[in-house]
């Protein structure tokens, strides 16, 4: 490795960070890619976002640690922009700095009612019951009977079929004791989904509905009544296979009498909500029928009724966050870009670069994020022969400056260690893994101290 070879910081270790330093570490003329992440695990999503009944999705975890293996590729956990390191800093010891930290808050539903205690985001649940180092362990009791679900995507199919199971379904999953404890003792009998459009505009893939079928826990219901198709929904149904099959599926469950299940999941179409009722917490939500208007949106129509609930999880959607140093969209919660270099007023800002959801916004599947890190990478190589180079070139330099602040840094040998010890948890469960969610027990088996 020449002293000019590149050397390239990465801001986030989740699948966006990670394939876009595959893509580094293949090219010519890079030496060295650091992989930089606040948390002291890798793999972002996949392992803090992916239900944990989902084990082929899971199983992406391999392949993006063969990445991380890479001799040019080396991580840094525990290290967070603003917090421990500035953009300054990066900019002297790396020759480009590529931001992939995701969107990490979500939307809000903009209603009365929605501060309520029992009102709490789907962000939040996941991220408690995927052992999140951020989220309180008593977070969530579950005893609640009736739950309200917004939204009809991914994740809030996610948390409504982790809903709906037993715990001793999932008792063979990676979940921390403490999410299993509480999954025993729920007292959850109805979850009630809600979409604002109808059956064709729902963004849950046929993958992820076809599941729901198949819950040996709970009864899916289905209005035929809110499965109303308009213009657009017909020709969204012609454009694309998985809307048919989402459509057809739906349509059968509609016409199934359900076979007593001890709970029932509702599937709710043009219905949004309105308001979260309650005086001291949340005890109902009103929500307005909607239709659809022809074009695939829909609005009020006026009608309004309320569903009991005590418990309500908002999907409707995240966006990033500013980063400090950083440009920001703050109406579309991206970093602003052209093919991946991030814009500062009139121009690109130097040697900045910017790659996954922060750059695009929440949309597509893990994968989708190789494509978008690849067009990234492909500016940056364009303008390698033109960036200055950092004035510090000396590998072991970014280590020492993190250790002088007192960061207590998790470089790859130390995340193996907590992998260790969490499969080794996982053998005397007679589990695969259980996963260590205190960041504080994950830092001490980091250093070996454990």
């Amino acid at each position: 490795m020449t002293d000019q070879a590149l050397r390239v910081a990465v801001i986030g270790s989740g699948p966006a960070g990670i394939y876009a330093a595959q893509a580094l570490a293949a090219a010519d003329g890079v030496g060295a890619v650091d992989v930089l992440d606040r948390l002291p695990a890798p793999y972002g999503l996949v392992r803090y976002g992916v239900a944990p009944d989902h084990l082929k999705i899971k199983s992406t975890m391999r392949a993006l640690q063969g990445v991380l293996e890479h001799p040019a590729v080396r991580f840094l956990g525990n290290v967070e922009l603003g917090r421990d390191v500035t953009v300054a800093d990066l900019h002297d010891h790396y020759d480009a700095v590529i931001v992939a930290c995701g969107a990490a808050v979500d939307r809000r539903l903009g209603v009365p009612g929605e501060e309520l205690p029992g009102s709490f985001s789907a962000t939040e649940f996941v991220s408690w019951y995927s052992g999140h180092p951020d989220a309180e362990v008593d977070r969530f009791a579950l005893e609640a009977t009736s739950v309200v679900v917004v939204g009809v995507g991914n994740v809030a199919v996610d948390v409504a079929r982790l809903l709906a199971k037993t715990a001793e379904e999932l008792r063979s999953t990676d979940l921390p004791d403490h999410v299993l404890d509480v999954l025993s003792a729920s007292r959850v009998t109805d979850i009630h989904m809600l979409g604002r459009r109808g059956p064709a505009q729902a963004t849950f893939t046929s993958k992820e509905l076809t599941e729901l079928g198949e819950l040996a826990n709970a009864d899916v219901i289905v209005d035929p009544a809110e499965l109303v198709l308009d213009e657009a929904s017909e020709e969204a149904m012609a454009a694309s296979p998985a809307v048919r099959r989402n459509v057809a599926t739906l349509q059968q469950w509609a016409e199934r009498e359900p076979a007593g299940r001890p709970r029932r999941l509702h599937l709710r179409f043009l219905t949004r909500p309105t308001a979260l009722l309650g005086e001291s917490r949340v005890e109902a939500v009103q929500v307005e029928r909607t239709a659809l208007d022809g074009t695939g949106r829909a609005g009020g129509t006026g009608e309004l009724s309320e569903i009991p609930a005590q418990l309500v999880l908002r999907s409707v959607g995240y966006r990033g966050v500013p980063l400090p140093g950083l440009p920001f969209d703050e109406g579309s919660g991206t970093m602003p870009h052209e093919a991946g270099r991030v814009l500062n007023g009139g121009g690109s800002l130097p040697r900045t670069y910017v790659a996954g959801w922060i750059k695009r916004g929440p949309s597509g599947v893990i994968g989708t994020n190789k494509k978008d890190a690849v067009e990234t990478v492909a500016s940056l190589l364009a303008d390698a022969p033109s960036l200055p180079r950092a004035p510090h070139r000396d590998p072991d330099a970014f280590p020492a400056l993190l250790r002088e602040r007192g960061v207590d840094l998790v470089e790859w040998d130390g995340w193996r260690r907590i992998d260790e010890a969490e499969v080794e948890l996982g053998r005397e469960a007679g589990r695969d893994r259980v996963k260590i969610h205190e960041r504080e027990q994950m830092l001490r088996l980091s250093r070996g101290d454990a």
